[in-house]
């Protein structure tokens, strides 16, 4: 199983992390049984589970219930948890209590926290001085969507000069990776060169240090597919087909065994 100390080795000899979503058990075998390095379950479910319109809405206790179910599906990967919004911002204790409880209850390894300002960053330092990994995440933050849309940051020096500053900040203050979020290539790369843990990128080029993709969009089961996701396989085509010959043979008393 790797550690958060051998993903930093994995930056340090050149290879790259290979990080996917899962969201129950099943999805959650069949990734560790692939080999993936590291899952996430990440506050996607709220839309691929949930069928929330965006992550708001996720509680503490949903993340954990599916966490759980993960975790019972992997025997090699290393599990983390992303804390949903507001079960970390309103305090550092909060966020301790938050970051404890899914530890606990999960066996998860890790947890993500998003933002790189410089409260974000304290919060994260004082997690990270009580014992719980930390992986931090800048560019495009899903749970600022209110406030900063789905557009591209870093368009500008100012913008790209505040994620590189953000990036070393949550280096220094402990975070073990970060995840970049559709931001653009060279500006990931830049980041990644700067700082020595590992860059996890989604939709930002790959100068990153690993990737990340929502396993529903690499499955081809997200109805809006993110103009940066790759889907491998189309299994909404796959599974429709399945239960239209499922039902046919039903309904025309077909032995389907």
């Amino acid at each position: 199983m790797p550690t958060v100390r051998q993903l930093l080795q994995y930056k340090a000899n050149g290879k790259q992390i290979v990080a996917l979503t899962a969201w129950d058990f099943a999805i959650a075998q069949i990734l560790d049984t692939a080999g993936v390095d590291l899952i996430l379950v990440g506050d996607s479910l709220a839309m691929v589970t949930l069928g929330y319109e965006n992550t708001l809405p996720l509680t503490l206790d949903e993340i954990i219930h599916h966490a759980k179910a993960v975790k019972r599906g992997v025997k090699n990967a290393l599990i983390v948890v992303d804390l949903p919004f507001l079960s970390y911002q309103t305090s550092t204790e909060v966020a301790i209590a938050s970051a404890g409880r899914i530890l606990k209850e999960t066996g998860a390894q890790a947890v993500k926290l998003e933002g790189g300002h410089p409260t974000m960053v304290a919060t994260i330092a004082r997690l990270v001085e009580i014992g719980i990994p930390v992986m931090g995440h800048i560019g495009l933050t899903p749970q600022s969507v209110h406030q900063l849309g789905y557009r591209q940051p870093g368009q500008t020096e100012t913008d790209r000069d505040r994620l590189l500053t953000s990036a070393v900040a949550l280096e220094r203050a402990g975070a073990f990776s970060i995840v970049l979020e559709h931001i653009p290539a060279d500006l990931a790369t830049s980041i990644s060169q700067k700082i020595s843990i590992p860059t996890i990128g989604i939709g930002a080029g790959t100068g990153c240090d690993g990737q990340v993709l929502v396993t529903a969009d690499l499955l081809g089961l997200t109805l809006r597919q993110p103009p940066f996701a790759k889907a491998y396989v189309n299994l909404q085509a796959i599974i429709t087909q399945a239960v239209h010959d499922y039902s046919n043979d039903v309904k025309s008393a077909t032995d389907n065994r």
